[in-house]
């Protein structure tokens, strides 16, 4: 009874501060933590809901990236941890009432796909469907299957897939994936507006493409060749690319050594080079490609400087990672496994600079959980 009574007065104490305070004081929290505030009286509820205040917290929380990692404990929860580069811990949301509202069976493998803005997308192995879930408005719906049909999780790849919020507040968003039908890549996208699918074959480029203006989504990773479709407007076919390295010796190395694992992602490949160390391996270099606007080949970025290597370069069993450029950044995330343990590498490459960042992150706990998906995102917002 005391530590309700304590943190009444404390919520008392606290909205007796002058507004301007104590919006300077909401403005320095992160997105979750605003929405607990809001949840606390109706004072603060009123406050965060006034829209200049939604204004001026949108456009500081859109210009935060975030790590979601999806974990989920055999019949117990399902539980999305999200670390922002803004903060300095996870934050963890439970999505188990939300997913409830369409899956109904307490056994059921869910998968995080991808996220942006303030949607994530799920996929349901058993009922081979796609959930879109809304975590501000609490909106959730499955999406209709795609002209292909239904889909497993095994049938989704992340570098083939792109989600995209509409700019305005409404929720709509865009979700689009490349697969090949009948060896030609065909690019499937989903308008929520609408609520249906339309499909358009990709071409063979003529050699020019406006990449700054492209998403990039991959038909086939090979390191040797890649298949990658430009998309841009409507209006324009996808566009075919197929990006090579630029001499014979590289690319017999890529094919014969297989000490490298690769991340693609939105017109990049990362490379990893692995040594062994008993039954573990041990990373011992990090390098970025991306695919050049002049060849349409791949062309070296950078490399992770040997200062980070050895700071980040722990043994492993089992590794995975993700990839996304966008705004001047490269981000990439390295997910890793040792004997039950797992580790996360989360890397920053500003390409105009020419500097690589670490970011720490904290222990996230994952020891005897099942990880179920992880994913960046940006542009989470209250609205």
């Amino acid at each position: 009874m005391d530590e309700y009574h304590s943190s009444d007065t404390n919520a008392l104490g606290f909205c007796l501060l002058p507004s301007e305070l104590i919006q300077s004081i909401l403005f320095s929290l992160a997105l979750p933590e605003i929405l607990r505030m809001k949840l606390v009286n109706k004072f603060l509820s009123y406050l965060i809901s006034d829209q200049d205040f939604i204004r001026q917290c949108n456009l500081r929380s859109r210009s935060a990236t975030w790590l979601f990692v999806y974990k989920k404990r055999w019949r117990r929860d399902a539980i999305l941890h999200g670390f922002s580069d803004q903060s300095n811990r996870w934050f963890k949301i439970c999505i188990e009432d939300l997913i409830k509202q369409v899956v109904f069976y307490p056994d059921e493998d869910i998968y995080l796909l991808t996220a942006s803005g303030n949607i994530f997308l799920f996929a349901s192995n058993s009922q081979k469907a796609v959930i879109a879930v809304n975590l501000v408005s609490k909106a959730v719906k499955k999406i209709p299957p795609c002209p292909l049909g239904p889909r497993g999780t095994s049938s989704w790849r992340r570098s083939g897939m792109k989600l995209v919020p509409e700019s305005s507040d409404s929720g709509h968003f865009r979700f689009l994936f490349v697969e090949l039908v009948g060896n030609s890549p065909v690019v499937f996208e989903y308008n929520s507006e609408t609520e249906k699918w339309q499909c358009r074959e990709a071409r063979e480029g003529k050699g020019n493409f406006a990449g700054n203006d492209c998403m990039f989504l991959n038909a086939h990773n090979a390191p040797q060749e890649s298949l990658v479709v430009a998309v841009g407007s409507e209006y324009i076919p996808p566009q075919i690319l197929r990006p090579r390295f630029g001499n014979r010796e590289q690319q017999a190395s890529w094919v014969n050594v297989n000490d490298r694992r690769h991340v693609y992602g939105d017109g990049h490949v990362m490379t990893m080079r692995s040594r062994d160390q008993r039954r573990a391996k041990v990373l011992c270099s990090i390098e970025v490609w991306g695919i050049s606007l002049r060849s349409g080949n791949w062309e070296y970025v950078s490399n992770v400087p040997s200062e980070i290597m050895e700071q980040i370069g722990k043994p492993y069993g089992v590794m995975i990672g993700c990839l996304e450029a966008r705004n001047g950044r490269i981000r990439v995330v390295l997910m890793s496994n040792y004997e039950g343990s797992w580790d996360i590498i989360w890397l920053t490459y500003h390409q105009q600079s020419g500097v690589w960042n670490w970011v720490l992150l904290p222990d996230c706990k994952m020891k005897g959980a099942n990880l179920a998906g992880i994913t960046f995102s940006s542009g989470l917002s209250l609205t």
